[in-house]
């Protein structure tokens, strides 16, 4: 089996030698993603896992990457660098509608657009309204800002206590530790704070600042890494981010939110899992959008993180031609369960600017959660929610099953078959 050299270390580094300098950005890298062993740290040879490779994405790997072996193709690092960002490199891929196209000029949008090599196969290269592909390549919808529609909807900088940290719930804070995804997702809720590439010094300095205030706040007991996208950093910068907080007495847990598993799943390595063994108790919550995404390489990369004792939740967006409907949901929920994933979360499209084409009535997430209530495994079942906007948090909202009362004060309940049953719910004795 090849061997690569990976940085191992039996206390995680000054930040220093954690986040590199503006000149270990490379075209297409992130600078977090690529840290320098610190001095004193020594090299030892790990083995690579296996990694599978479905048919498509081999087929798809060979035509548009024939340069690239099949060791560059699966290691995340020659994937960040590759990453597709620019209509002639697209257009190389896929045949891109007028719209598409006149969406890709700069400056139309303001996120930036970047898939990943390994997503860019999932993509069908002729039906510009494919589902996976609505959600990664930019549309002229995106320029027409509609009513209600903001760029921080969620007020997120409002409860922003210092710079990258969110404390909207009493118990719980955001830690916004990086502003890079390797694949912009065009309904994306901070598209105003990601894409921008700030200089490791900033980073370094946000994590301090961050890290101070969680120390000097008793009440929060639970702190989510996310961005960006948490799984994006270095196995070394993540391992001290949760060195750091485990040190705090009054954190109890600590969560990462990603995408990594469905648009890079060649991140998830056994050095990555090694770190996440290190600090438990750690939560992971992923964002998946659509069936298509569930390949053999997202199912191996949700294994190991399991694997590696993390549970693991999904974050799914509704959205209009993407979702929207329950079949295509109970195919995503029954696909994540299969992948030791539990879906948790159906949030309502958030009114970021250029987002009427993505959102859809919330009662037609309502229907999908009565079509999946009885019908399938309660696991399969998330809770829908509604991210209210102006930081109210989040608002379950679902199908109302209760009836009313009989005379004698009792329940009347209606079940998934729309048959009614009585609770006897009056005055106990």
């Amino acid at each position: 089996m090849k061997e690569c050299l990976e940085t191992a270390a039996a206390e995680p580094p000054d930040p220093a030698g954690v986040v590199p300098s503006a000149d270990a950005f490379d075209a297409g890298h992130h600078p977090l993603a690529y840290a320098p062993a610190a001095p004193g740290r020594r090299a030892r040879a790990i083995p690579l896992p296996h990694v599978h490779v479905s048919a498509r994405t081999k087929d798809f790997h060979q035509r548009f990457f024939p340069q690239a072996s099949l060791k560059d193709w699966n290691d995340w690092r020659w994937q960040l660098k590759n990453r597709i960002t620019s209509l002639p490199d697209i257009a190389r891929i896929l045949r891109l509608s007028d719209d598409e196209r006149r969406a890709m000029f700069p400056g139309r949008s303001g996120l930036p657009f970047a898939v990943t090599p390994y997503y860019a196969s999932l993509l069908d290269p002729e039906n510009p309204a494919q589902p996976v592909r609505r959600c990664v390549i930019p549309s002229m919808a995106e320029t027409v800002a509609g009513p209600g529609e903001a760029a921080d909807p969620l007020g997120e900088d409002s409860h922003m206590p210092v710079p990258g940290l969110v404390h909207r719930y009493p118990d719980r804070v955001l830690f916004l530790v990086t502003d890079f995804c390797s694949t912009y997702c065009r309904y994306c809720t901070r598209s105003r704070a990601v894409g921008g590439h700030k200089a490791a010094h900033v980073f370094k300095k946000r994590w301090e600042r961050g890290l101070e205030y969680i120390a000097a706040t008793p009440q929060v007991r639970d702190v989510l890494l996310s961005g960006g996208d948490a799984l994006t950093l270095s196995d070394e910068a993540l391992d001290w981010l949760l060195s750091r907080l485990s040190r705090i007495p009054h954190v109890e847990f600590v969560r990462l939110g990603s995408k990594v598993p469905a648009v890079l799943p060649q991140r998830v390595t056994k050095s990555l899992t090694r770190v996440i063994r290190r600090h438990h108790p750690l939560w992971i919550s992923l964002h998946f959008a659509h069936p298509d995404e569930l390949t053999p390489e997202t199912a191996r990369a949700c294994e190991m993180l399991a694997d590696a004792g993390a549970p693991l939740g999904s974050q799914t967006v509704l959205l209009q031609g993407v979702n929207d409907d329950p079949a295509t949901m109970k195919a995503l929920f029954h696909g994540l369960l299969r992948a030791r994933v539990r879906p948790y979360y159906l949030y309502q499209c958030d009114p970021i600017l250029g987002s009427a084409h993505f959102r859809t009535k919330v009662d037609k997430g309502v229907e999908i959660i009565r079509n999946l209530r009885g019908h399938t495994t309660g696991y399969a079942v998330p809770h829908f929610v509604i991210d209210a906007p102006g930081g109210g948090g989040k608002i379950p909202v679902s199908p109302d099953y209760v009836a009313g009362r009989d005379a004698d004060g009792g329940l009347v309940l209606t079940n998934y078959e729309g048959k009614t049953f009585r609770y006897p719910d009056g005055a106990l004795a």
